[in-house]
């Protein structure tokens, strides 16, 4: 496996103990690489920064059921990202030479990036139908920075993200599963609800779900949290933060770094009725987060913003 390795202390490379660690763990380089060992097993609670792909990253491992995308790499291949695969699969390598990784795995260090690059290493050097369960923990020599994910994507690159009914796209066409892999696929499509992506223009990473009761929007923002909440809090004074009548703002979750709004929604209208609704209140975030810049939130809107902070769940 192909390791960078980090920078030596600042007698070397002008690097102190107390700046960052390269690796992109956000510790302080004596803290992490920079310590006798080596790297600990640190957490990265924003493992895609850095990548124009960052939200789509977050909503396809955390809330999307089904769905692939071409892995944006840098260098030569084609490796296919998938939210699940066969056995829950880390990696596989079809008969028919098409290469997946898989996103909704079991993690086995604290830097999600980390070990899809692992992930992405191993199919790369796979034989025709090998799969690859788990991302075992690495040993890493001292001062090794193990490959992440930011090291293998082209940055700029976003994820052309292609959502599937069930996961029927597991096998080729023509192949009809047996044993564990059929029973592994009636599961999983057994558990799938209805899901798809909003295509408006300047809409991106928002999903609909239809989960039975009723349906949900969830928007994975850019925004660093404060900034968004604000923003969010400036909407909800002005009460302008529903999507449109028939729906509610719920709330919003923490995944990976970054804040996902959460807003409630007739499922009696199918995904697309709410592409331009959510166009329109993209639209008025956005007139709302850069007003924030030049005019501070006034009493209505902090306690507005007070409202919204009691209505966050932190889930990764």
């Amino acid at each position: 496996m192909s390791k960078r390795t980090a920078p030596k202390p600042e007698a070397d490379t002008g690097i102190k103990p107390r700046q960052p660690c390269p690796c992109g763990s956000g510790k302080r380089y004596k803290a992490c690489h920079g310590a006798a060992g080596g790297a600990a097993d640190v957490i990265v609670t924003r493992p895609f920064e850095g990548l124009a792909a960052e939200c789509e990253l977050i909503a396809l491992r955390e809330f999307v059921p089904s769905a692939t995308a071409k892995l944006p790499l840098r260098g030569d291949g084609e490796i296919t990202l998938a939210t699940v695969l066969p056995m829950a699969a880390a990696g596989l390598r079809r008969n028919d030479d098409k290469s997946f990784i898989g996103l909704q795995v079991q993690t086995h260090s604290g830097d999600i990036s980390r070990d899809l690059a692992r992930a992405v290493e191993w199919v790369q050097g796979a034989e025709l139908g090998e799969s690859l369960s788990v991302v075992g923990p690495e040993t890493a020599e001292a001062g090794a920075v193990p490959t992440r994910l930011q090291d293998l994507l082209d940055p700029e690159a976003k994820l052309d993200v292609e959502v599937h009914e069930d996961f029927a796209w597991w096998l080729p066409g023509d192949v009809e599963p047996t044993g564990e892999v059929a029973l592994s696929l009636e599961r999983a499509n057994a558990a799938i609800m209805p899901t798809d992506r909003l295509t408006a223009e300047g809409v991106e990473s928002a999903y609909w779900v239809d989960a039975g009761e009723k349906a949900h929007l969830r928007w994975v923002r850019p925004e660093p949290e404060e900034k968004l909440v604000a923003a969010l809090a400036r909407l909800s004074a002005r009460g302008e933060l529903a999507l449109d009548d028939d729906s509610r703002y719920a709330g919003s979750f923490r995944a990976h770094g970054l804040l996902v709004p959460v807003w409630d929604l007739d499922r009696e209208k199918h995904a697309r009725e709410w592409d331009e609704p959510a166009a329109r209140l993209g639209r008025r975030l956005e007139e709302a987060l850069a007003s924030l810049d030049d005019k501070p939130l006034d009493a209505a809107e902090r306690r507005a913003r007070d409202g919204l902070r009691g209505r966050q769940v932190t889930i990764r």
